[in-house]
């Protein structure tokens, strides 16, 4: 793959083969960034798994960073009193449901309640191309409209292994502080450790890499972080 000339100037600025910890890593990708915008900071790991192992939930990151989400809520009765009260930006059933099949998709996040997911499904085709299908796993199908809405409005995010076994986060953005980035770098390597399969032998996190949106990759040693904390 060709990289532009900026890139290449930005990547001979470090060692990319020496890993380092989770805040010189951040300084160095701050040092690197050189597009025009906020560009984001993202977060790569390869983890070893089987193959038919997966690794997927949600966290909530210490600092935040993104613009305030429109979260759609599907419930009914009460549930939709208070999905409105806890801040939802739209609250419906099945009018929904029929305002998006005609193509209307103007909503960044989608939780159900478990009792709306039979007319949900139908959306399935729609919302599950985009990423938008209220799903268990992600706890956006629950009864728990307040606590859901709540987590979501302060940032929740989903990580989930490709199938390469591959877990991409972002964890910030260039223009925040180095110690705030690894903060969220830390608390995203302790949730995926703290998933790891009990029949994983051998290294867990083969690689962890930090980057910008444009920029080239930092390589991160979690060995060395997490054994600071005893582990």
């Amino acid at each position: 793959m060709k990289h532009g000339k900026k890139y290449r100037a930005a990547a001979v600025k470090f060692d990319k083969l020496e890993p380092t910890g989770f805040e010189e890593a951040a300084k160095m990708v701050k040092e690197v960034a050189f597009a025009k915008f906020d560009e984001s900071v993202d977060l790569a790991l390869h983890l070893n798994l089987k193959k038919s192992q997966t690794v997927r939930d949600t966290l909530v990151l210490p600092h935040q960073f993104s613009a305030e989400k429109k979260i759609l809520v599907f419930a009914k009765g009460e549930k939709a009193e208070e999905a409105k009260a806890a801040g939802a930006a739209f609250v419906g059933d099945v009018d929904l449901v029929e305002k998006i099949k005609d193509g209307w998709l103007d909503f960044d996040i989608a939780v159900a309640t478990p009792d709306m997911m039979k007319d949900v499904g139908r959306l399935g085709p729609i919302l599950g191309r985009r990423g938008l299908m209220p799903n268990p796993k992600t706890q956006t199908v629950t009864f728990d409209i307040k606590g859901a809405i709540a987590e979501l409005r302060k940032g929740r995010v989903e990580y989930r292994t490709d199938k390469a076994g591959c877990v991409n986060v972002t964890v910030g953005k260039v223009s925040m502080e180095p110690v705030t980035i690894s903060e969220n770098v830390r608390a995203v390597i302790r949730e995926i450790e703290r998933k790891r399969p009990p029949d994983v032998k051998g290294e867990y996190i083969r690689t962890a890499t930090l980057s910008s949106t444009m920029g080239p990759g930092v390589r991160v040693s979690t060995k060395k972080e997490l054994a600071k904390e005893g582990r």
